[in-house]
């Protein structure tokens, strides 16, 4: 195992600069509002009977965050497509925001394709590719962001850059105020969870050394937890090349909870993301639940989101898990940047034809 704190040795292991990017989060999030609300040539927002974000991987994170945050303070319902077709009751009324961080993305190109047929209401959300030029060449607002990331390090802007869209159309409430809540937060994390401060002051390096060859879990309360939990659990795999997993409660009570039995859960270490606002019933669950999982063998640890928003407590959780999965593919000696895997099935389907 790399010692975290050994600064060249991160560095060396790190040549794509994935720490620094994890570290930007609060300059991604006010830079990607900004690019959201300044975008010129929205659609209107009027007479709108339903919303939906067509998007795969990475950019689909936008569709989850608006969904969280959204879907119980909205008159019309918000639904997230990870297919290439839309459902059967998008129409004329329905805005379809597709979102591809590459612009390439096959998926998200089949969508936009079809809202247009179809005569939905539509823009994007891209750094460039085939997805921005079919939008321009159908005069449709492009909402553009910086290229030259990875799409999960790119959550901020891909994230933001939606809302702020969408509050310029005027589907959203006003949310300048919960930015920059959430951005003076991941600062402040990013302060306490940065390389330069050591393992025994940094929770995001104690805790992936703590993880170690553990598989991790992570459960988070249905809601902004779950998707904090999930992006966990896509970061492990991306950043630390590891098989790793999510829950959300109240459900894993229902299922989930019967196979932690003794000693299944020797392998495996839980991470209970927590916030304030969860539910009572949720709240209630987590003790006897984190029980059940420790009798099993398991190593559990409680995380919690800080912040007055829901916006700030759901980065505040996202910035920790993005620092712990690089740190755990650190420690292991492993480049956080490169995707082989996704790669590699690119190619095959390119060949097939897909």
């Amino acid at each position: 195992m790399i010692d975290l704190d050994d600064r060249a040795a991160l560095e060396a292991t790190d040549p794509g600069g994935m720490l620094e990017t994890v570290g930007s989060l609060s300059r991604h999030c006010r830079d990607g509002y900004s690019i959201g609300k300044e975008t010129a040539g929205l659609p209107q927002g009027a007479g709108l009977t339903g919303v939906i974000v067509c998007a795969m991987g990475g950019s689909a994170v936008a569709g989850d965050v608006l969904r969280s945050l959204f879907r119980g303070r909205l008159g019309v319902p918000i639904d997230l497509s990870r297919t290439g077709e839309l459902p059967a009751w998008c129409g004329s009324s329905t805005l379809v925001v597709a979102v591809s961080y590459s612009g390439n993305t096959s998926e998200a190109l089949a969508s936009f394709r079809e809202a247009r047929e179809r005569g939905c209401r539509a823009f994007v959300v891209a750094s460039g590719g085939s997805l921005a030029d079919e939008a321009e060449e159908a005069s449709l607002a492009v909402v553009r962001l910086p290229s030259g990331f990875k799409p999960r390090a790119a959550f901020g802007y891909l994230a933001l850059a939606t809302l702020g869209a969408l509050e310029s159309i005027g589907l959203l409430p006003a949310l300048d105020g919960d930015v920059q809540e959430a951005a003076g937060e991941l600062e402040t994390f990013a302060a306490m969870l940065g390389p330069d401060v050591p393992r025994d002051r940094n929770d995001a390096k104690e805790l992936a050394w703590r993880i170690g060859d553990r598989v991790p879990v992570i459960w988070g309360a249905d809601g902004i937890g779950a998707v904090a939990a999930a992006r966990w659990k896509t970061q492990f795999n991306e950043n630390a090349k590891v098989p790793a997993w999510s829950s959300a409660l109240p459900e894993l009570d229902h299922n989930e909870v019967v196979g932690w039995l003794s000693p299944a859960g020797a392998s495996f270490f839980v991470a209970a993301l927590r916030h304030e606002g969860e539910s009572r019933d949720v709240a209630l669950r987590f003790p006897p639940s984190i029980q059940i999982a420790q009798e099993a063998g398991a190593v559990v640890q409680e995380v919690w989101g800080a912040g007055d928003s829901a916006l700030a407590r759901l980065f505040s959780l996202v910035l920790m898990g993005d620092y712990v999965s690089t740190y755990h593919a650190l420690a292991h000696g492993v480049d956080p940047s490169p995707a082989e895997a996704i790669d590699r099935l690119k190619a095959v389907l390119a060949e097939a034809g897909r």
